[in-house]
């Protein structure tokens, strides 16, 4: 922070200034714990109430650091929120997918450091633990949080919280890859992808896709999308190629994009938007997901041309 005045010193305005400093911090803390970018502004917005709550009661004395505090009030109401949220998501039509977070290349946003920002593939293996585990993981292993102060968010003590963290760790680890990607061999590898697709070459998909790769796809019940996982190279290659062939993807395109920092894809077939993000180990691609509920797709980046465009490759030119 850049002012070291207690809190209870502050005008309403200072606070607000403060708080708004550590608006995209938190924002991240909830995304992390909740998957989901709607939800995350929503506790973030609450939080804020608490400490507007908090200052009009006079109480604002009572906090010594006012990051550690918001972190702590951000965590315990993302806490509560995931516990409603996963009942949801078992009434999911389909596959649930995590909300992408979409950049531009150029972004600001980008320059976040990566030990706060949570991949995809990360979000998935998130999913499998429970409310506790996962806020443990997030908030001691992400985001650096200290033993005691994650058992203040979670209401364990110091002890149940270091199990919690370390069953999470396990599955985390278990669940993604083994040799990760630097972001230079992301791009290298998502750039191959996008290239053999929009050109029809069957052998070079192939050649940037594991033999185990995995296709999963979020359309919400909203619009189409396959309702269940789909596993295998060759399989996944050729629904990729029949969709690009298809009529309906005529006016299709495609642009390069950031999704949760690492390199993806903005793909619309010509009716509905998707965002692709890929997993990728050892050098090639092990899984895609694909977004399509519109319900999670905001503020998707616009600007300029796409990229290439399905089936028209001459209008890429």
């Amino acid at each position: 922070m850049t002012d070291d005045r207690p809190a209870e010193q502050l005008d309403a305005a200072e606070l607000a200034r403060r708080f708004e400093e550590q608006r995209p911090y938190l924002r991240r803390l909830a995304y992390s714990t909740l998957g989901s970018l709607t939800d995350a502004d929503d506790v973030v917005q609450e939080a804020w109430l608490r400490l507007q709550r908090q200052h009009a009661a006079g109480r604002a004395d009572e906090i010594d650091n006012l990051r550690a505090w918001l972190s702590t009030v951000t965590g315990r109401l993302a806490l509560d929120l995931l516990g409603s949220a996963r009942a949801r998501r078992e009434q999911y039509v389909g596959e649930w997918l995590p909300e992408p977070e979409v950049t531009s290349w150029d972004d600001p946003a980008d320059r976040i450091a990566q030990d706060e920002r949570v991949t995809t593939a990360l979000l998935v293996v998130l999913e499998s633990l429970s409310p506790a585990e996962r806020t443990a993981f997030v908030l001691q292993d992400v985001f650096g949080m200290s033993g005691p102060d994650v058992a203040e968010v979670v209401g364990r003590t110091p002890a149940a919280v270091r199990q919690l963290a370390s069953r999470a760790r396990k599955r985390v680890e278990d669940g993604t890859p083994r040799f990760p990607a630097s972001p230079d061999e992301q791009e290298k590898v998502v750039s191959a992808f996008a290239l053999a697709w929009r050109s029809g070459d069957l052998s070079a998909l192939l050649g940037v896709l594991d033999a185990n790769v995995s296709l999963t796809a979020d359309g919400g019940g909203k619009v189409p999308a396959i309702r269940k996982p789909v596993h295998g190279a060759e399989l996944i290659a050729k629904m990729l190629l029949g969709w690009y062939h298809a009529p309906s993807a005529k006016g299709g395109w495609g642009r390069a994009v950031l999704v949760n920092g690492r390199p993806g894809l903005v793909v619309f077939d010509g009716n509905h938007t998707g965002v692709f993000d890929f997993t990728v180990d050892a050098g090639r691609i092990v899984a895609i997901n694909v977004v399509r509920n519109p319900d999670k797709l905001h503020d998707l980046p616009t600007g300029g041309v796409p990229d290439w465009y399905l089936g028209h490759d001459e209008e890429a030119e």
